[in-house]
């Protein structure tokens, strides 16, 4: 059965007749659907809004009541944790850690997947195809698997426990999906646009850097943030080869929680300071992320 039937009007015009569900969907698509959508965004962020009014509160209040109590009584409001937080060492140093681990592994991933993109799209070489189905191949291998031979390759190499060692594995399981989404972007650019450039002398170099780098731009953001927020909020690849005097802001509140069951005034905060820094990002660059990835998935 069909959503529609068609009707013959008085000029003898054949118009389609929706059927009552189409006809109450298609009213209700207005305003009742922007609420909705509003009501679902605000359930999504009601955990982030209720961390952020628990790391504003005394420990005295979080043990004895639930964050919404603050609606009724602000005095409650305070950015005593805050300063706490700032105090305890161990998550600043992990702050800092996470950066000099986050920047590196998206530098890198991007970079070397935008060279590997545009080779796989647009430069002829022995078993380009071949190549460009191992790397697809790559996308479903789970981290799990690699987890026990790398941490053997990386102890015999003497990188395991450390910085570079967890910058390698995240770059190394970020380049198949960059130079999968890259190379499905780069190849929708106009070959006429890319024969123009070479006609008018540029090489492979320039063409990349001048053409291709451009127009790719909301791609290369997409991954960027893509890669950002993977590595940010990662929690196994650090817990295993980071180093435990220096872990990352995932390892160290977790760490915090192991050690120091009941200092939430720490704990608050600094899962509040982890979360809202890879949120900001993200709702920073959400059009270019959008966007690069739509034009990735399809051709």
């Amino acid at each position: 059965m069909t959503a529609s039937s068609t009707a013959v009007t008085a000029s003898g015009v054949v118009k389609a007749k929706q059927s009552l569900p189409a006809r109450i969907a298609a009213r209700a698509g207005g305003g009742a659907l922007r609420v909705f959508l509003i009501l679902v965004g605000l359930f999504w962020l009601m955990p982030t809004v209720g961390l952020l009014l628990s790391s504003l509160r005394s420990p005295s209040d979080i043990a004895s009541t639930g964050w919404w109590k603050i609606f009724s009584e602000p005095s409650q409001l305070t950015f005593h944790n805050y300063s706490t937080l700032l105090d305890n060492s161990t998550i600043t140093d992990s702050l800092l850690s996470t950066v000099v681990i986050t920047v590196p592994a998206t530098v890198l991933v991007v970079v070397i997947g935008s060279f590997a993109g545009y080779a796989f799209a647009w430069m002829d070489f022995p078993g380009r195809d071949w190549w460009f189905m191992v790397v697809v191949s790559l996308l479903v291998v789970p981290v799990q698997v690699a987890l026990v031979p790398v941490a053997k390759l990386f102890g015999e190499i003497g990188i395991f426990e450390t910085t570079v060692g967890v910058i390698t594995f995240h770059v190394a399981f970020g380049l198949p999906f960059a130079i999968f989404l890259l190379r499905n972007f780069f190849a929708e650019i106009p070959r006429e646009l890319l024969e123009a450039a070479r006609l008018d002398g540029a090489g492979e170099i320039r063409l990349f850097t001048r053409v291709v780098l451009p127009l790719g731009g909301p791609a290369i953001a997409s991954l960027g943030i893509f890669q950002f927020l993977w590595v940010w909020n990662d929690m196994l690849v650090a817990l295993i080869f980071a180093d435990s005097k220096h872990p990352p802001i995932t390892v160290a509140l977790q760490q915090q929680v192991r050690q120091f069951g009941n200092n939430i005034d720490v704990l608050a905060p600094g899962a509040f300071v982890s979360m809202v820094i890879p949120l900001a990002v993200f709702f920073a660059f959400q059009r270019q992320f959008v966007s690069g990835v739509m034009a990735g998935a399809v051709k």
